[in-house]
């Protein structure tokens, strides 16, 4: 039970300082609030965290991932693989193109893409593959990438929440055809709102920053049909402090998670796995639980420990993908995903944990013995 002076130790922790405030204000008073110059800024800015790419900015990270799927051509009649272990937007990111969603399961123990799988999924109308960077683990890349170009795939990366991780020196973002970020204020550098698209082609983000803007580069001269998926100056602006401080917080993020790896020793809980190789940027730190996870969490929220679970019910079982999938008669056979989703449990990893912070949280775990 937590002590009276001790306040509960919340999952996620938004940081919105002095900085970011005067970022906005700034902005607000020069009159240039949407697309001008601090989003410029914000995409010269976040290009060095992918290899110099170019950076088109949105809106979102739902947008982000649907003009990249537009730019690249993809529509009806395609299909594009997903791991239905993801948020929602991954998947709806691709109905929204009118392209088929093709789940494929993730791999035994970890969170992302089983490359077996993906091959295994890959019929004659697949356009695309998307791993997603789930919690800020890479996806296998250097597994998934050959099957790619073997199959003449386009490779559209979710890394909406793996901002700064890395594979084998590759950071996320800078393999596929294009990567895509959320900047939603829980992830690990946020604009309030707002995503970012990333790609080597200098044409397809031209094409990019068309559809954004209502298909036009110049006022009411449109080229395409496009939509209104700005971002405005106020979030870029916010982002752009953000992006000074993001380095700092993923290693504070990092060492955190490396004290929870030492030091939770609990039998029936099992602490987050890393790829060699991979730069794990921990945007949630994610246990798997043995037993009874709903009496877990409970036990866990009454010590004052923050917990969530991301994600309870996997895309294939939601009712917009469930329902027409049953009546197509096609059946989802996704063990790895189905455990995944029965046993994972997020705790606090964000950089405003305190080591007191740190030593409840595993004293708390670590209390749930292996008998739950």
């Amino acid at each position: 039970m937590t002590s009276i002076n001790e306040q509960p130790i919340p999952a996620a922790r938004p940081v919105i300082g002095e900085d970011e405030i005067e970022a906005a204000v700034r902005v607000l008073r020069s009159g240039r609030v949407v697309q001008g110059p601090e989003v410029a800024a914000f995409e010269e800015g976040f290009s060095r965290l992918v290899d110099g790419r170019h950076c088109v900015a949105v809106n979102s990270g739902t947008s982000a991932l649907q003009l990249l799927l537009l730019a690249l051509g993809i529509g009806p009649g395609d299909e594009v693989i997903v791991p239905s272990f993801s948020f929602a937007a991954s998947a709806n990111a691709v109905r929204l193109t009118g392209a088929d969603v093709v789940f494929a399961d993730i791999e035994p123990g970890g969170f992302g893409l089983d490359p077996a799988a993906v091959e295994a999924a890959i019929t004659p109308r697949t356009a695309a593959i998307m791993p997603v960077h789930l919690y800020g683990h890479p996806a296998a890349m250097d597994q998934l990438m050959p099957i790619a170009e073997k199959h003449r795939l386009a490779v559209v990366e979710d890394a909406c929440q793996a901002h700064a991780a890395a594979l084998n020196g590759t950071p996320v973002g800078a393999f596929g055809a294009g990567g895509t970020f959320s900047f939603y204020p829980t992830k690990n550098m946020h604009a309030l709102e707002g995503g970012m698209v990333t790609t080597a082609d200098a044409g397809l983000a031209r094409t990019l920053r068309l559809l954004r803007n209502q298909g036009m580069e110049q006022r009411y001269a449109n080229e395409i049909v496009g939509a209104n998926m700005r971002m405005t100056d106020v979030s870029a602006a916010i982002g752009r402090v953000q992006l000074a401080k993001v380095e700092e917080w993923t290693e504070q993020r990092r060492a955190n998670a490396a004290y929870l790896d030492a030091h939770i020793t609990a039998p029936a809980v099992t602490t987050p796995p890393v790829a060699e190789g991979a730069r794990h940027v921990y945007h949630q730190y994610t246990v798997r639980i043995r037993g009874d996870r709903d009496a877990a969490m409970a036990r866990l929220t009454e010590a004052g420990v923050g917990n969530a679970v991301y994600y309870p019910t996997p895309i294939h079982r939601l009712k917009p993908y469930w329902e027409p999938d049953q009546k197509a008669g096609r059946i989802w056979e996704l063990p790895q995903t189905e455990k995944a989703a029965a046993e994972v449990v997020s705790l606090p990893v964000h950089p405003s944990l305190t080591r007191n912070d740190l030593e409840r949280i595993v004293a708390a775990v670590n209390a749930l013995g292996e008998n739950l």
